[in-house]
């Protein structure tokens, strides 16, 4: 079985994947703290980190419906939390909307929050829609970033499908016994659903672990490497970091 859902448009042909995992994974985590550690009133700093990051998704001709469907996922959960806060939080005068009153000094927290996540969601679908999963833990690997964290991502990616098979497969079963979901009692098959579905899950995946020990698996990702730093790689990490920096020295 094949799924192609955290791969789909690694393999395209542009600029932008072309770079070495490891230019792009400084990169973009050097944008991310830039703009993590903006002040809330650079507006202009903002806006030219979101130009920066549209013209590389143009560059890297990624799909702008793929782009928008991944942040979707991530900010409305993000944005909902931060929805609240003009109404609980104090201080730099109040406005009054009908019955309610929001403060300008939350406002400027929530258009904080919302500005500082929409770009680094978009970072993180930059760096992992332009790079194989395997090729980005090597490439971390290649960084020394700790063998905990490389293994953890590692096995979180492998078995995220193996949860998947066994989705599917129950779910075959479940809809050729007769299941509609029109009917509230019905929802009790979903309980028993997740509870099957983790033990099923936790088995085969102590299965797919002793497997791997058995072919020699040591902790390390076996992949073949065919990127090198060059004058693309030192150029994309100089303009993700000079760039910024100087929209927020110039804002």
């Amino acid at each position: 079985m094949k799924h192609v859902f955290l791969d789909e448009y690694s393999d395209l042909r542009s600029p932008v994947h072309r770079l070495d995992p490891r230019a792009k994974l400084v990169g973009f985590i050097a944008l991310i703290v830039i703009c993590v550690s903006t002040p809330p009133d650079r507006y202009a700093a903002f806006a030219a980190y979101l130009g920066l990051e549209l013209a590389l998704v143009a560059l890297s001709r990624l799909p702008w419906r793929h782009v928008l469907k991944r942040a979707l996922v991530v900010l409305p959960f993000i944005l909902v939390v931060a929805l609240f806060l003009p109404f609980f939080s104090r201080g730099g005068g109040s406005y009054n909307l009908g019955p309610l009153t929001v403060s300008a000094h939350g406002l400027l927290v929530l258009w904080n929050v919302a500005a500082k996540s929409t770009v680094s969601v978009l970072a993180v679908i930059l760096l992992s829609s332009t790079t194989p999963f395997p090729d980005l833990i090597k490439g971390m690997e290649r960084l020394k970033v700790p063998s905990l964290i490389t293994a953890t991502l590692s096995f979180m990616y492998r078995y995220v499908f193996v949860l998947m098979d066994e989705l599917q497969r129950m779910r075959r079963a479940r809809d050729s016994r007769g299941w509609s979901g029109r009917w509230f009692w019905q929802s009790r098959v979903i309980g028993h659903m997740i509870a099957a579905l983790f033990l099923r899950s936790y088995e085969r995946g102590e299965r797919v672990y002793a497997a791997m020990l058995a072919r020699g698996y040591d902790g390390k990702t076996r992949t073949v490497y065919l990127y090198a730093l060059g004058a693309m790689e030192v150029g994309f990490v100089s303009m993700l970091v000079l760039f910024p920096l100087g929209a927020r020295l110039i804002s």
